[in-house]
């Protein structure tokens, strides 16, 4: 083999690796549909359910100020109430994430009425390089998991499945 041919070969190989290196974030699920989330912020607990059954449970970080219910931007709390799943993020700076529907109608007018903005960009998201590691609450009012976890929740959890956020 000339050596043309050897570094023709050797960056073929590295081209595909590249290609090939966010593939593994991407799980298939076959177990029971999801059909509810339900967080429980104060014991930082989030379950996935198949009807009455939990399918998973995962422990969760929450916003830097988690207690009492989100109500304007930068407040660094997580909502409380029935959301819904709105969008699977692959390209979420945080590994893998999933948008919740956080603000409704309902977080809209609060805001409003006291002449300040709701905020949004409420997801479900991995740690990320960034935050890998860390301990605590420390998202600006997300749900975050395990890089590992938000991979197989993003395989789990279809766009419309309801979310209830608890104390």
């Amino acid at each position: 083999m000339n050596r043309r041919t050897l570094l023709l070969g050797l960056s073929s190989l590295t081209l595909l690796a590249a290609c090939g290196g966010d593939s593994a974030k991407f799980r298939h699920y076959s177990g029971p549909p999801v059909t509810q989330i339900q967080v429980f912020k104060r014991k930082r607990k989030m379950f996935l359910f198949s009807g009455e059954e939990i399918v998973a449970k995962y422990k969760i970080a929450l916003g830097g100020n988690p207690v009492g219910k989100k109500h304007f931007e930068g407040d660094g709390k997580t909502p409380e109430g029935l959301y819904y799943i709105s969008m699977h993020n692959p390209n979420s700076a945080y590994h893998l994430s999933l948008r919740v529907s956080y603000p409704n109608a309902e977080d809209v007018a609060f805001a409003e009425a006291h002449g300040r903005k709701p905020g949004g960009d409420i997801m479900i998201h991995g740690q990320g390089r960034r935050y890998r590691g860390t301990r605590g609450d420390w998202t600006a009012g997300c749900i975050a998991v395990k890089d590992a976890e938000i991979e197989q929740i993003f395989s789990m959890v279809p766009n419309g499945t309801p979310i209830f956020i608890f104390p």
